[in-house]
C-alpha cells in the first residue's frame, strides 16, 4: 500500500499495537472494548456486510491503482480442463475423462492467447492489456502461465470456496487477491476489461459469460471484444439461434460476441478492434 502521509496524529496501527499491551482486566478482555476496525467478530457480523463489500472493493482497487494498471484482458474458463499430457483429475467416469482430455487443447489456446495479450502489455509498460483470471487451475492457470511465459505480470482474482482452491503458481504474488463475495470479484473482472475471452467451462464460466453479455447488451458496459473459444463446444451447450427464433433475444444480439477457435483468431479480433500494432511473434509452448 502507498505510504501514509506524515501526520501529527497517531495512526490506527499504533493504537492496535497499544491496545494489545493493555493490562488484562474484565473490561479490556470484553468484546465491547476492542477497537472496531480490529474486531474480527464485529467486522464479520451480519450488520457490517456493507462495510465488507466496500473493503473487498477498495483493497483490490488500491493495489491495482498502485501498480498503474489501466486496463485488462480477462480470461474465463473451466478449472477442470487439464494441461495437455496431464490427467483429467476431476473426471467422474471414462466419458468425462475422455472429453476433458480432448478439451485440454483449450489450455494451450488460453496460454497462447495470454502470451499474445501480455506481449502487447509489455510493449505498453505492463499498464494496459494485463491478463486477469480467476486465479485457479485449468484455463485460469493457462492464462497466468501465458503471461509468465513472456515475463509479464498477471492478476488472479481467487474466491474462497467450500473445497480449497489455492492460487495457481503463475499469478504475480503482489496481484493475487482473494474474495468472499462473487459480486465484488465480478466488478474487478470487468471494470478495466478491454477484452473478455471465454473458454469452455461449467456453471461459473457460463455465469461470467452471461453477466458480461447482459451488461453489454443493456448498455451498462461499453462494447468490448467478447470472444467465445470453441465453436463446437458452444454450439452444443447454448442454442443462440433458438433464443433469437423464440424472440427472447434480438436477432442481432449474437453479434455482441465472436466465436473463435484459436488464440491467433481471438487476438486478431482484439488487435483490429483497438488498432493495435502487431508485436513480435510469440511462440507457442515452452
Amino acid at each position: 500500500m502507498a505510504k501514509r502521509r506524515p501526520t501529527p496524529l497517531r495512526t490506527s496501527g499504533e493504537d492496535v499495537a497499544a491496545s494489545k499491551r493493555a493490562p488484562q482486566t474484565p473490561q479490556t478482555e470484553s468484546a465491547a472494548f476492542r477497537l472496531a476496525f480490529a474486531d474480527d467478530e464485529f467486522l464479520t457480523s451480519e450488520d457490517t456486510r456493507g462495510i465488507r463489500f466496500q473493503l473487498e472493493y477498495l483493497k483490490t482497487e488500491f493495489r491495482l491503482r498502485e501498480r498503474g494498471i489501466n486496463s485488462t484482458v480477462v480470461l474465463f474458463g473451466g478449472a477442470r480442463i487439464p494441461e495437455p499430457g496431464k490427467d483429467a483429475w476431476a473426471a467422474r467416469n471414462d466419458v468425462q475423462r475422455a472429453n476433458l482430455l480432448a478439451a485440454s487443447r483449450y489450455y494451450d489456446e488460453a496460454r497462447h492467447f495470454a502470451q499474445l495479450a501480455s506481449a502487447t502489455s509489455k510493449s505498453l509498460d505492463c499498464k494496459d492489456y494485463v491478463v486477469v483470471t480467476g486465479g485457479g487451475p485449468g484455463v485460469m492457470e493457462a492464462g497466468n502461465r501465458g503471461a509468465a511465459d513472456v515475463g509479464a505480470p498477471s492478476i488472479g482474482l481467487n474466491i474462497v470456496l467450500p473445497h480449497e482452491q489455492a492460487p495457481n503458481p503463475y499469478v504475480t504474488p503482489e496481484l493475487s487477491f482473494n474474495f468472499h463475495y462473487f459480486a465484488t470479484r465480478k466488478i474487478h473482472f470487468l471494470m478495466r476489461a478491454k477484452a473478455v475471452a471465454v473458454f469452455p467451462g461449467g456453471f461459473g464460466t457460463l455465469d461470467e459469460f452471461f453477466e458480461t453479455l447482459t451488461l453489454i447488451q443493456t448498455g451498462r458496459m461499453d462494447r468490448v471484444p467478447l470472444l467465445l473459444f470453441g465453436a463446437e463446444f458452444w454450439g452444443k451447450v447454448i442454442n443462440f439461434e433458438a433464443l433469437a427464433e423464440a424472440g427472447t433475444i434480438a436477432p442481432t444480439d449474437p453479434d455482441l460476441f465472436t466465436i473463435v477457435d484459436t488464440a491467433e483468431e481471438g487476438w486478431d479480433v482484439v488487435r483490429q478492434f483497438y488498432n493495435l500494432p502487431v508485436v513480435d511473434e510469440v511462440l507457442r509452448g515452452d
